[in-house]
């Protein structure tokens, strides 16, 4: 095969691959902070923004810079060995496939993951091309069998997990007779704990690019262990002085006051910053407004709604007089401003009602711990998970710089890296609202004890059963803790089955759906490439 033959073939990989680390943001990222945005210990734009930095970051600094030419090896590359076209063109129609179902799925709000959805798209193209006898369905090396174990697997250990760790919090905690007093207690704990399984987590799941495992497990431990140290000296110095203004003295501390909080003053409380907005006395909430930590924009909203009232009054009515810039920044916002702990919560008050609710102010001590460990989890899912879409892309880029066969890895150019995960930040920001909804208040109350030990549960199942070499998927095993800290509650009406059922399903689909596509697509698209390629300077 001629070098830069095939360029329309390029061309549209590159727009699918986009596509599928779009996909990668609108379903994965988003079910990574899906928890935190329910509980409000994050409103969904600072989750967004957190978001941004941390997948983009992973996947730039800490992802790998090879890629497995065919994801997992579920399929022998060696069968390709001449048929550089037939590969190239497959790629494509994989990252078409596999960008088809995820964006589907995301749209449904049904949480899916992207790893599974390009492998079985893989499959497809390659039960096409060379039959099902090219397929690895076995359990040895990652094989089909994996891949189904990781269904049942997945949720089910991390919901074990999580049961644990949300229990020992409930009854060394949020039982107690002075349930905050135990909290603060028991933070310190906590922190090392979180801190100990986020670095291990990162290590070994979210470098792959600088391989920080070559160090040897006695120096990781010994790290990881002096990190945790002075996370409890944090805890013990900084947070906890800190946390205790805000929920005891109701003063409007920042989370940028925690490193300075031995050298501020006294702050206003809340309810002097509600008088002064124009709240009347008889209708001032301190934990309705303390529970937003960026803007307070329950102050905001009632001081401005004579003033936006008025201003809706005077802005004419027609809107083709919109701006253009005003209309982009239209679609870039319209998926932050989406409504997520609060959706839909009258249909669910049922669901929610067959919870226990524990003290607000125990809940809260949490939230910083929440959010830490799911912007770790966000970090290591950049570095890691950014090669679905990245792998296909490098081998179809590969072919058309070169004509020749690839290797089983590839050297990832760095604009590949880039794209992707700019892709993945657009698909969290405009689109991941439609999952965080679905893994929110709709599977069970989530409140900030309750999101943490679902997410940290999450990173220790794939942690430790990726060292064992067992099958995870990080999507399942959120949506397996998640469950398990709802049942908790000890009624089985405190959980949405019906909706359990559905993603359960959209699981069992991925592969075979996600490789239906792929499979049409390259029945369809290869003779015509084929063809074409064969006319002087048509493709």
């Amino acid at each position: 095969m001629d070098s830069y033959s095939l360029t329309l073939v390029f061309i549209i990989g590159l727009i699918f691959a986009f596509m599928d680390a779009f996909g990668i943001g609108a379903n994965d990222v988003a079910n990574s902070f899906s928890t935190s945005v329910a509980s409000k210990s994050l409103t969904l734009k600072q989750a967004c923004f957190i978001a941004v930095f941390t997948e983009f970051l992973g996947a730039l600094l800490l992802g790998s810079h090879t890629a497995k030419t065919i994801r997992d090896g579920i399929v022998d590359l060696s069968k390709f060995q001449g048929k550089q076209d037939a590969l190239m063109v497959g790629m494509m129609c994989a990252l078409i496939g596999s960008s088809t179902w995820v964006l589907t799925a995301s749209k449904l709000g049904f949480p899916v993951s992207t790893t599974h959805s390009i492998i079985g798209a893989t499959i497809g193209i390659g039960i096409v091309i060379h039959g099902f006898g090219v397929v690895n369905w076995g359990w040895a090396n990652k094989g089909v069998l994996q891949i189904i174990t990781s269904w049942f697997l997945s949720p089910l250990v991390a919901g074990i997990i999580g049961a644990i760790i949300y229990c020992s919090v409930k009854y060394l905690v949020l039982k107690r007779k002075t349930p905050f007093k135990n909290g603060l207690r028991f933070i310190p704990v906590y922190f090392f704990i979180t801190v100990t399984i986020i670095i291990f987590f990162i290590v070994y799941k979210g470098t792959p690019g600088i391989n920080l495992t070559s160090l040897g497990f006695p120096i990781i431990l010994a790290v990881t262990l002096g990190i945790a140290f002075i996370a409890v000296l944090f805890a013990i110095f900084f947070y906890i002085p800190w946390v205790k203004r805000i929920i005891i003295n109701h003063e409007d501390l920042k989370f940028y006051h925690i490193p300075f909080i031995h050298f501020i003053g006294e702050h206003k409380h809340l309810s002097e910053i509600a008088l002064e907005s124009g709240i009347p006395e008889s209708k001032i909430d301190i934990m309705n407004i303390k529970k937003n930590s960026d803007i307070h924009e329950d102050i905001i909203n009632y001081s401005a709604k004579n003033i936006s009232n008025k201003m809706e009054k005077e802005q004419p009515k027609n809107e083709a007089n919109k701006s253009l810039s005003k209309k982009l920044g239209g679609i870039f916002t319209h998926g932050i401003n989406q409504e997520i702990a609060e959706y839909k919560n009258d249909e669910y008050k049922e669901m929610h009602d067959a919870a226990i609710k524990y003290d607000d102010n125990t809940e809260e001590l949490y939230s910083f711990l929440q959010i830490l460990t799911a912007s770790f989890a966000s970090f290591a899912h950049g570095s890691n998970d950014v090669a679905n879409a990245v792998g296909p892309l490098t081998t179809i880029y590969y072919i058309w710089c070169t004509g020749l066969n690839p290797d089983s890895t590839l050297s990832i150019p760095i604009w590949i890296l880039i794209l992707c995960a700019v892709a993945i930040d657009l698909g969290l920001i405009t689109y991941g609202y439609h999952v965080m909804r679905s893994l929110g208040n709709k599977i069970t109350l989530l409140t900030p004890t309750r999101g943490f030990s679902s997410e940290l549960s999450a990173c220790l199942t794939v942690l430790t059963c990726s060292r064992l070499s067992l099958p995870v998927s990080t999507t399942h095993c959120i949506t397996g803790s998640t469950t398990a800290i709802g049942l908790c509650n000890g009624n089985l009406k405190s959980v949405n089955w019906k909706l359990l059922l559905f993603c359960g399903f959209s699981w069992i689909l991925t592969l075979p759906i996600a490789g239906i596509i792929a499979g049409i697509t390259f029945k369809l698209l290869y003779p015509i490439f084929m063809y074409y390629s064969s006319v002087p300077n048509s493709i």
